[in-house]
Formats: structure tokens, C-alpha cells, sequence
């Protein structure tokens, strides 16, 4: 089973990049994890999508295309969603006739403060159900007050998150029809 594992941060010392780095360590046997990246994407304007679609929102919609499943560990700004994940998730909507999202199975995580990015996955639950997108419902991970879940190195050393990782992942391997 491929996973493609996309962060709602950019920033190099993003502990949501960490959470999908670990998760990648912590796959099931038969899963493997690529980190993608979502750097690079202009925002969505239906104008450049009609004249030119970008080579950048071509290439996520391949690695999409490409994978059984996505996992997204997301932060939570101003108790919602990061303008770069919800624009990556807008341009690989598009085109309307070739939903690449429909019926993939999508893991939601996320690293944060006291709620631990409650709000954002709300609504990227929402955002999934309207790509026709399957979310895990089960288990949901929220990793609150993220700065101590993480060692200097910036492995994840929160043996109870690790755990819910684990579960997440197994619970997207069984959304996942056998081939």
C-alpha cells in the first residue's frame, strides 16, 4: 500500500513534517509513506488552471493518482485549516472531471497546542467529504502542547502518539481494497 504523506506546513522545522517522518517509521508492514511537499503550488486561480494548469499542481495530482491513500498532519491556523494545504486541496479538485481524490482513503493528524489542531481537522474533514475523499473516522490524532511529544532531534518520543499513529494507519490499510 502507497501512502502519500502531505504536511499543512512549509516551515523546515515543522513538527506536522515530523508527525509524517515518524508515521513513515511507524507504517505496517505492506504500507510505505512518501512525504510530498507542497511548496511551490501558486495560489488557485481559475483563470491559470483554464490557460495553463501549473506543472506543480500536475505533479501532486500524479502522486495522488499514484497512491492508495494520503495522509495529511496538519497544524491549525486561526482555527482552521493552513491557506497551503486548503490551495493544494483546491487546485487538485481540478479538473472537476477527473477527481483524483474520489473515494481515497485520507488519515488526518496534526501537532499543536492545548487542542492539539481540533478545529482543522474538522474542517478538513470537511473539505474531504466535498473532494468525495474517505476520512478515517477512527482513530483521530491530536497531539496537544506538540513541543514536548518531540526530542531535540526531533524524533517523536510520545510513546501514546506513536500508538495512535500506529492505529491510524492500520485503519487506513483496511479502507483500502485488496488488489
Amino acid at each position: 500500500m502507497r501512502v502519500l504523506g502531505l504536511s499543512g506546513s512549509l516551515r523546515r522545522g515543522s513538527l506536522n513534517t515530523a508527525l509524517l517522518r515518524a508515521a513513515a517509521g511507524l507504517a505496517p508492514e505492506g504500507m510505505t509513506i512518501e512525504i510530498g511537499c507542497l511548496s511551490g503550488l501558486p495560489l488557485f486561480d481559475e483563470d491559470v488552471e483554464k490557460s495553463a494548469y501549473p506543472k506543480a499542481a500536475r505533479a501532486l495530482r500524479e502522486h495522488i493518482r499514484g497512491s492508495d491513500a494520503v495522509l495529511i498532519a496538519t497544524p491549525e491556523y486561526n482555527f482552521s485549516v493552513p491557506g497551503v494545504l486548503k490551495n493544494a486541496l483546491d487546485w487538485v479538485s481540478r479538473p472537476l472531471a477527473d477527481p483524483v481524490m474520489a473515494g481515497k482513503p485520507v488519515g488526518i493528524m496534526g501537532a499543536g497546542g492545548r487542542l492539539g489542531t481540533a478545529r482543522a481537522q474538522a474542517h478538513l474533514r470537511d473539505i474531504c467529504r466535498a473532494l468525495g475523499s474517505v476520512a478515517v473516522p477512527m482513530p483521530e490524532v491530536f497531539v496537544v502542547r506538540a513541543w514536548e511529544a518531540f526530542g531535540p532531534e526531533g524524533g517523536l518520543t510520545d510513546i501514546g502518539t506513536q500508538a495512535a499513529i500506529r492505529a491510524l494507519l492500520e485503519a487506513m490499510m483496511r479502507l483500502v481494497p485488496a488488489s
